[in-house]
């Protein structure tokens, strides 16, 4: 994902009433589900005192490097990046650290036309194998890199599984990626990384 600008840094512009968010996550993303209608799996969770979940508020990269995560919610089905690229949003839609099945979904931009290189153009480098940490509210989840593969933007919601919350649990980066075309609004693609869960620390 990137800002708008360009020269490489600009991906399909956002909708006016959306600002700082540049489009690459523009297929409708399912919202929150209301836990008076979920699959039976999505709201059978153990005890509290069984089970720790926590929103993420740190990640950490292969390498070391470590971005602040904000939330970040949908709009008309886009998701609300951080317009900050040194910034990274959580979806509150999907999963939580810790939670036993669904994808924690964390998007960030690759770079940015006034403020340069995003903390996500690091995903360009991670490779299968990997691990990358998560921390909050005194916690910390680790998850190894499975899987990194090059999604049409067009595409990500529908057939990519990113937003996916069945299944086993499992952390999945978001970012931009592909050949850049200004005239095109940017970016033709979306990076996507998912790692699965190592358990927490604490």
């Amino acid at each position: 994902m990137s800002t708008s600008g360009t020269g490489g840094g600009a991906s399909t512009p956002a909708p006016s009433s959306v600002p700082g968010f540049t489009g690459e996550i523009t297929p409708t993303i399912p919202l929150p589900t209301d836990p008076g209608t979920a699959p039976p799996g999505r709201v059978g969770t153990p005890a509290p005192s069984q089970r720790i979940r926590f929103v993420p508020e740190q990640v950490v990269l292969p390498g070391g490097a470590a971005a602040p995560v904000l939330r970040a919610t949908t709009v008309n089905g886009q998701l609300q990046v951080p317009a900050e690229p040194k910034r990274v949003g959580w979806w509150d839609g999907g999963a939580q650290a810790g939670d036993p099945f669904g994808s924690v979904v964390l998007a960030g931009h690759v770079d940015s036309k006034n403020e340069g290189i995003g903390y996500f153009a690091r995903l360009r480098q991670v490779k299968t194998g990997e691990v990358v940490v998560v921390h909050g509210a005194g916690h910390t989840a680790s998850y190894r890199v499975t899987s990194i593969v090059s999604v049409p933007k067009d595409a990500l919601a529908t057939k990519s599984g990113a937003f996916d919350q069945t299944g086993a649990h499992r952390l999945v980066l978001i970012t931009c990626t592909g050949a850049y075309n200004a005239s095109r609004g940017g970016y033709a693609d979306n990076l996507v990384v998912t790692a699965i869960s190592l358990g927490l620390a604490k």
